[in-house]
C-alpha cells in the first residue's frame, strides 16, 4: 500500500536501520558515504524508486474511510488543472475553489463540493448553484482515496511509481480517464 512520498534523506534513513523490507521500480541514485577506518571500504547505499518498509505501521485497514486534507493544489491537480465550467486549461494561479453548493447555501468546503474554477466562472457562478446560475458542471467532484491522494500530493511522480500507483487506485477511479488524456496530449 502506498503511504507517502519521502525524500532522498528519509530514504537513506529507512535503508541505514534496516527499516527497509525490499525495494522495487528503478535504481536512482547511489549516495557514498565515508570509509570505515578498519576495513577502508566506502558505505554505499543504492535508493530505488519504490521502497517497502518493514512494521505494520498503517495498513490498508487503517486507510478505510480517510478523507485526505483539501488544498488547492491537489485539487487543481484532481481536476487537471480545467475549470469545469468553461472546460479550459489553466496555470493554478488562475484557478480558484468553487463550491458547488455555495456556504452561504449550505455547501461545505470539502471534496464532493469543490470544483477548480477559473476566475471569470467563478465570479459569474458567485454564490448560486450551477443549476441557478444557468451553468453547467463538466465531471462530478469526488474524494480521492489515499493512493490518489498519495499521486495528487506528488510533484514529479516517475514512470515506474506512477505504474505502482495506478495499480492501487479503484477500478472507477475519474483519474484513469484524466491521466490518460493528459498522457496522449503529452505525446
Amino acid at each position: 500500500m502506498p503511504l507517502e512520498w519521502v525524500d532522498y534523506r528519509e530514504a537513506v534513513r529507512l535503508y541505514h536501520t534496516e527499516q527497509v523490507a525490499y525495494a522495487c521500480g528503478s535504481h536512482i541514485y547511489s549516495l557514498h558515504g565515508g570509509f570505515n577506518a578498519r576495513s577502508g571500504l566506502r558505505s554505499i547505499i543504492d535508493v530505488s524508486s519504490i521502497i517497502a518498509t518493514q512494521g505494520s505501521g498503517y495498513g490498508a485497514g487503517r486507510m478505510q474511510g480517510y478523507t485526505p486534507p483539501l488544498n488547492n493544489h491537489t485539487l487543481f491537480k484532481r481536476d487537471a488543472w480545467l475549470c469545469l465550467y468553461c472546460g479550459e486549461h489553466f496555470l493554478a494561479s488562475q484557478l480558484s475553489r468553487d463550491h458547488v453548493t455555495p456556504l452561504s447555501q449550505g455547501g461545505t468546503d470539502s471534496w464532493n463540493n469543490v470544483v477548480s474554477a477559473c476566475r471569470r466562472c467563478n465570479n459569474h457562478k458567485a454564490g448560486h448553484t450551477p443549476e441557478q446560475a444557468g451553468m453547467q458542471l463538466l465531471a462530478v467532484p469526488f474524494t480521492p482515496t489515499y493512493p490518489e491522494y498519495i499521486y495528487l500530493k506528488g510533484r514529479r511522480v516517475l514512470a515506474d511509481q506512477m505504474e505502482y500507483l495506478l495499480a492501487h487506485f479503484p477500478r472507477t477511479s475519474p483519474l484513469h480517464a484524466r491521466l490518460r488524456l493528459g498522457l496522449r496530449s503529452q505525446q
